[in-house]
């Protein structure tokens, strides 16, 4: 393990993080917040503080950087990067409990949206821009924008190609140019372009600019902190509309964005993930209004809110414009689906991602025809493309882990004695990165009552889920720490 490296490495997410805290902080300056004032000052400096010392024992460092650098680098990067997150919450004492203000800033910068707070319009504003913008800084990668904006200076030292490939969601991580922090570069640039035109269009709704800014951010992170009690409630059909479309833009590929730039649109429309994504869309949205029947007083607002909620859910954002929680048994089962299946691979969303449920049926499909016909060599294609076995492989075994996971966390919160739907759902929704579960965790309700065991476990799940697993199970790994 090369520590010096994923040290000094740290220490630029560290930096980052202090930069990034300075909006949040002026926005509580201006609005004579002075407690949120001194929880973001204190919080930079010692902030600062761990990155000075981080930058002077990590100097004289070197630039071999492995796989299993990556991997390392990229949990504890999000470990540390969350712990000193949660400090202006918990110094300024908008969120009194230290692990408290853990579990909200985690379910922030996982993108996942769940919250203990029974209600966030007490919250200073510049506590309630914080807790969005870390969704914007999450959705895409922390250590991806590192990747980004930071000089190339480490060449030779892999550490691009290990970090990008750790932290990014999907399957596997392709180069859309021949230089992977280029390709950093570019996601981040077409990130910030959806971010701006989805800030444009809710302003053209009249929403405030401070409501819209913590709304893009929700939606570009897939996140889902919404900044009033209701969520998105009480905005105007057409802004609940605009969030639809933007959140079902930010859970596509964005590799299928650079193609459309360079016009190979023939590209974009052949993609199976791409028709199989917006396939269960549709026919999720089909379902849900048929079986919501006259459940709301027209038609256009069942439609309305059906769209939102599948958008929402199928991207792990988790706004909510209803209650879905009191919709009909087999509308709330579509929901559960859909927060299994989640979002594209290389997108903001969460879930196991489509590319993953394709990769499996056509797995089983292949396995089904050896039986049938032993003999004859099977393969695997997505888009035409051969998948190499290791894929495939390594796509099981993500699926082994996932359930294995689910079901340990599920018993383990479930020594709380809630509801079975309750738990399960939690589970669910933290692990894949959604926020509102069902019952007693549904968009109308909260997880602050859950014990610290629980708690503890489900801030695991929220890591896991953005991680992609393995970087935080690696963790626990003795051979991980070995020096090289």
């Amino acid at each position: 393990m090369n520590y010096k490296m994923m040290g000094r490495f740290i220490a630029q997410i560290l930096l980052l993080e202090a930069v990034c805290m300075i909006p949040a902080m002026g926005i509580s300056l201006v609005c004579g917040e002075q407690k949120a004032v001194f929880g973001f000052g204190v919080s930079i400096l010692l902030i600062m503080a761990v990155f000075v010392l981080l930058r002077y024992f990590c100097r004289g460092h070197k630039k071999g950087f492995y796989a299993r650098d990556g991997l390392v680098c990229v949990g504890v990067g999000w470990i540390v990067l969350s712990f000193m997150g949660c400090l202006p919450f918990y110094i300024s004492g908008a969120i009194p409990h230290f692990l408290d203000a853990m579990f909200e800033i985690v379910s922030g910068f996982t993108t996942t949206g769940a919250s203990i707070l029974p209600e966030v319009e007490s919250l200073p504003k510049g506590m309630l821009y914080w807790r969005s913008f870390s969704h914007w800084l999450g959705g895409m990668g922390v250590l991806v924008f590192l990747l980004a904006i930071v000089p190339a200076g480490e060449k030779q030292s892999g550490f691009t190609m290990h970090i990008l490939r750790a932290e990014s969601p999907g399957p596997s991580v392709g180069k859309l140019v021949p230089r992977m922090r280029r390709t950093a570069a570019i996601l981040y640039l077409l990130y910030i372009v959806l971010t701006i035109l989805n800030i444009f269009f809710l302003l053209i709704g009249d929403m405030p600019l401070f409501d819209a800014l913590c709304t893009a951010f929700g939606t570009a992170g897939t996140g889902g902190f919404g900044i009033k009690n209701d969520s998105m409630a009480s905005y105007s059909p057409y802004l609940q509309n605009v969030c639809t479309v933007f959140m079902l833009l930010f859970g596509v590929n964005f590799s299928c964005y650079y193609l459309l730039v360079m016009r190979r649109v023939r590209n974009v429309l052949h993609d199976e993930e791409l028709r199989l994504y917006f396939g269960i869309i549709i026919a999720s949205i089909a379902l849900i209004v048929w079986n919501l029947g006259s459940y709301y007083d027209t038609l256009e607002e069942t439609v309305r809110h059906g769209a939102f909620q599948v958008a929402s859910i199928i991207t792990t954002t988790g706004f909510a414009t209803t209650d879905f929680d009191k919709w009909p048994a087999f509308s709330k089962a579509i929901i559960l689906c859909l927060m299994v299946a989640g979002a594209c691979a290389g997108s903001t969303g969460g879930g196991i991602k489509c590319s993953r449920v394709l990769l499996l049926f056509k797995s089983s499909y292949r396995n089904i025809r050896k039986v049938l016909d032993p003999q004859k060599i099977q393969t695997v294609r997505i888009n035409g493309n051969k998948v190499d076995e290791s894929v495939v492989e390594n796509t099981n075994i993500y699926l082994v882990t996932y359930v294995f996971i689910v079901i340990a966390s599920f018993l383990v919160i479930s020594l709380d004695g809630f509801s079975t739907t309750t738990n399960f759902s939690a589970v669910l929704a933290c692990f894949n990165n959604i926020g509102p579960g069902l019952d007693a965790v549904g968009p109308v309700c909260n997880f602050s009552q859950y014990s610290i065991l629980s708690k503890s476990v489900l801030i695991l799940d929220m890591l896991a889920g953005r991680l992609e697993i393995f970087p935080i199970l690696i963790l626990f790994s003795r051979s991980a720490w070995r020096h090289r």
